[in-house]
């Protein structure tokens, strides 16, 4: 019901908006990271992006988050997603995610995004999942210009779960905390390489599941792009 409730909000509201349809269709593809890191000898490769459309009052837009490790997929997920400004510098997105590892699983996303006192990038999101799953990430992203070339950016994501879910070997409360400092040079407009460090941890009984293995620090290679 929930999913069916977030679609319907995705293809009407942009009716109500008919004023903006005059207005040019923006589109892009971002990608956030191509990464490369190797902690305690496993090769992962990290792909994050997303594909939108854009038109004045309201963004449609299409996000993934694939992570493979040693040659095979570990976590992967898509969401479709419509969005509207609430402010200047805010808006609010609704819509679906579709898990496909480490378990198929359909969310209703709710999720707001802009840019936070101090300039800082934060993307809040809620998840509602099948069998009354519920589950939280925040991203916060910091971009210092060091130059007319070089970035040094920090970034943090805490993700939080509702309940015990043993079929992807996560506990409820706070599951885990992700951080990096990534220093990027831009060699054009739109492509970026970067280099830097990574640091995970798992928390409560997702660390009790990762038998010793909660914690990570890693050097990182990769390359952000815009088109």
């Amino acid at each position: 019901m929930l999913v069916r409730l977030i679609l319907c909000f995705i293809f009407f509201m942009p009716a109500v908006q008919a004023d903006s349809k005059q207005d040019p269709v923006i589109m892009g593809i971002d990608i956030d990271r191509f990464e490369f890191y190797n902690p305690e000898d496993d090769n992962i490769f990290i792909l994050e992006g997303d594909a939108y459309l854009s038109q004045d009052a309201y963004i449609v837009a299409l996000k993934t988050e694939i992570e493979r490790k040693n040659g095979n997929t570990h976590e992967s997920e898509v969401q479709f997603l419509y969005g509207v400004p609430i402010s200047s510098y805010w808006d609010v997105y609704a819509g679906v995610r579709k898990d496909f590892k480490p378990d198929s699983r359909t969310w209703g996303v709710l999720s707001l995004d802009g840019l936070a006192p101090g300039f800082i990038e934060m993307t809040a999101s809620v998840f509602l999942g099948e069998g009354a799953h519920t589950a939280a990430r925040l991203e916060l992203e910091y971009e210092m210009a060091l130059s007319d070339r070089w970035t040094l950016t920090p970034e943090v994501e805490i993700y939080v779960t509702g309940q015990r879910d043993e079929a992807i070997r996560v506990g409820a409360g706070l599951s885990k905390i992700e951080a990096s400092l990534l220093l990027s040079y831009n060699i054009h407009p739109q492509v970026a390489p970067y280099a830097g460090v990574k640091w995970s941890a798992l928390y409560g009984e997702t660390a009790d599941y990762a038998d010793g293995e909660d914690e990570e620090s890693a050097l990182v290679l990769g390359v952000k792009a815009s088109f």
